[in-house]
């Protein structure tokens, strides 16, 4: 990877690595989430997950931007981020230092490895956010990643994850059967005009082993600073029939769709 640049404006803070934005930090105010799909994340946690600290396990860091809001909101959650790319976490940290007292641990390996390290039911949270040069990597798409999230998450845990895709979401759907397969209970969370298909955007994948409270997702949805809908998977399966899995296993596997040309990323 190429060497991250920090764009500042006022208090708020952009990291870009390849040319795309990877995360937003506001220096002075940790609950403010620049981007779409991470309010998606918070909203979702805060519907979602027990009351209290979390156990959460980050498989991607770059700015830490939701850690920071984690640290914040549920204090005294013990953090785990998985981010392989350590000349930017020692550039993060050195740009946009972690507050005292945090319980946010970096481990210098990518998410494979990192996640085949854990202990069994270890994490309450399990947060999706790794991207390199813009895509995910195919083999956090899979059927058998989405079997390991399984054996580390608790019960009554949640896997969220940042899917981004074109119209049509082809890429999307078969994230969401590989999730649906391994975990049982799968929705995606974003913006109306994403979830119409109306242009490229992410989406966040929410997994479960117990069925997934819709109703209480759509209603957190309804006061959400952004039109954000839910799509549950019979919505999905309308969309994309016969979706499928990918798999390592059967040498079936895909980057995300490559991102639209910087700029074309919009914020809150």
């Amino acid at each position: 990877m190429g060497e991250a640049l920090f764009e500042r404006d006022g208090s708020l803070v952009t990291v870009v690595l390849d040319g795309q934005p990877q995360s937003a930090v506001d220096v002075d105010d940790p609950t403010r989430l620049d981007f779409e799909y991470v309010q998606h994340f918070a909203l979702a946690i805060e519907a979602l997950a027990a009351d209290g600290p979390l156990r959460v396990t980050h498989v991607g860091g770059a700015g830490l931007t939701l850690a920071r809001w984690l640290n914040h909101s549920r204090d005294g959650s013990p953090q785990i981020v998985l981010e392989p790319d350590a000349a930017l976490t020692d550039a993060v940290r050195r740009e946009l230092p972690l507050p005292r007292g945090h319980r946010i641990r970096v481990r210098p390996v990518d998410g494979l490895t990192g996640v085949a390290a854990l202990r069994d039911a270890s994490a309450d949270v399990v947060v999706l956010d790794a991207y390199a040069g813009g895509q995910v990597p195919p083999e956090l798409g899979t059927l058998e990643w989405f079997g390991e999230l399984r054996r580390v998450l608790a019960p009554g845990g949640l896997v969220l994850a940042n899917v981004a895709d074109e119209p049509g979401m082809a890429y999307a759907a078969r994230v969401a059967a590989g999730a649906r397969e391994a975990l049982g209970h799968v929705a995606f969370l974003g913006l109306h005009e994403v979830l119409k298909g109306k242009r490229f955007g992410n989406l966040v994948l929410v997994a479960t082993t117990h069925p997934l409270d819709l109703y209480t997702l759509r209603r957190s949805t309804a006061s959400a600073p952004l039109p954000t809908g839910v799509m549950g998977w019979d919505e999905i399966l309308r969309r994309r029939p016969g979706a499928r899995p990918f798999s390592a296993a059967g040498g079936d596997t895909a980057s995300s769709p490559p991102p639209p040309a910087r700029g074309a990323w919009r914020r809150r």
